[in-house]
């Protein structure tokens, strides 16, 4: 069987990192979905900087939006992005009907300007829900201190959001507690919880591409061999260590009493995804941070080369509950060694934010 259709036989979705006119037109995301079982796209600005910046596709509708001068600078970026996230919608809306509105979704984000302001990230949410107007999108939010009531409010709306740029445990638990409460809220005020959902973009080989260097450099320094060698075993382990115990953590959070209400009305888990799992670093597997977290109630986004690469030679089996003791290791290690993955996770959190901001620029 394909390796990426088999995905689906032990729970995971596989979602298309990327998002192009092209590839809409084309017919390709058809042909994704019934080879490799494709489940829903995500997109981002530095998606659409790369779509638009190696096709003509764009050209024509470009310069006659930037030709008025009565539209301002997030107009004109929507201008090229809704009829792409509609298209996108419209193609998946199979998937979504198929699954009962499990998956089938495209994401669309606020912009990374509003990081830092909850009502500016809830008012365009709330106005991108209603322009794109399909049930199967999610309005991305960023997993900032400022984003997380906003996230609340958002799903208390009825607003389905993929909440972007998570890459620490303790982060990840305020924003699955944020989606419990808005659905309690939204479950208050005689909203339809079942019609619901939710995604936690949880970043993968950014971790291991910030934190392999400062694990080569404490090497470097230390002065016996031993401690040489233990810093040195934590190499590309890191990621996929702190999405184990996440995972974990996923768990524990969707179970119990408050859970099981919510559940008795319909309402399903924000389910994980893993995001940014194509290797950085070529002295690792291609499909390494596909292969070590395969399990159920999960997503995989994959950008196109690695879900070639997963096609052509990937392993399916049940990675992502394997050797959790070992996962508590690798991150007790690394705090041991001085590294703190909060401090990380929050340059991280700032890199991203700088990059998306740089990328819808530059589509301008």
């Amino acid at each position: 069987m394909n390796p990426l259709k088999a995905l689906e036989t032990l729970g995971q979705s596989v979602w298309l990192d990327f998002i192009s006119r092209q590839l809409l037109t084309s017919g390709k995301i058809k042909t994704l979905i019934e080879r490799d079982g494709l489940k829903g796209m995500t997109s981002n600005p530095a998606i659409f900087e790369k779509a638009i910046d190696e096709s003509a596709d764009y050209d024509a509708e470009l310069q006659q939006l930037v030709a008025r001068s009565d539209l301002s600078t997030i107009a004109l970026y929507e201008g090229i992005t809704i009829e792409d996230i509609r298209q996108a919608a419209d193609v998946l809306r199979s998937v979504y009907d198929s699954t009962d509105r499990r998956d089938g979704y495209i994401s669309l984000e606020v912009s990374p300007y509003l990081a830092a302001d909850t009502e500016g990230t809830i008012e365009e949410g709330r106005r991108l829900w209603r322009r794109v107007d399909r049930p199967n999108v999610m309005i991305k939010v960023p997993a900032t201190a400022e984003g997380v009531p906003a996230i609340r409010q958002m799903i208390a709306d009825g607003i389905n959001v993929n909440i972007t740029l998570l890459f620490d445990q303790k982060v990840y638990e305020d924003v699955a507690v944020a989606y419990i409460d808005g659905l309690e809220a939204l479950a208050a005020r005689g909203g339809n919880v079942s019609h619901m959902a939710s995604v936690a973009s949880f970043f993968i080989s950014r971790i291991d591409a910030m934190i392999d260097p400062k694990i080569q450099a404490k090497a470097a320094a230390a002065s016996a061999a031993d401690e040489r060698t233990r810093l040195e075993s934590l190499l590309g382990k890191v990621a996929i260590a702190n999405a184990k115990r996440t995972y974990k953590r996923y768990k524990e959070i969707f179970s119990g009493d408050r859970w099981a209400k919510l559940a008795s009305q319909g309402a399903r888990t924000q389910r994980l995804l893993w995001a940014s799992t194509g290797a950085k670093n070529k002295a690792y597997s291609d499909v390494l941070y596909v292969e070590e977290l395969i399990g159920p109630d999960t997503v995989n986004t994959m950008p196109p080369g690695t879900m070639d690469a997963f096609r052509d030679h990937g392993k399916v089996t049940p990675s992502i509950e394997h050797d959790i003791e070992g996962a508590e290791r690798v991150m007790s290690a690394l705090e041991s060694a001085g590294i703190s993955m909060t401090q990380v996770a929050d340059a991280l959190v700032r890199d991203g934010l700088r990059l998306f901001a740089d990328a819808a620029d530059k589509v301008l």
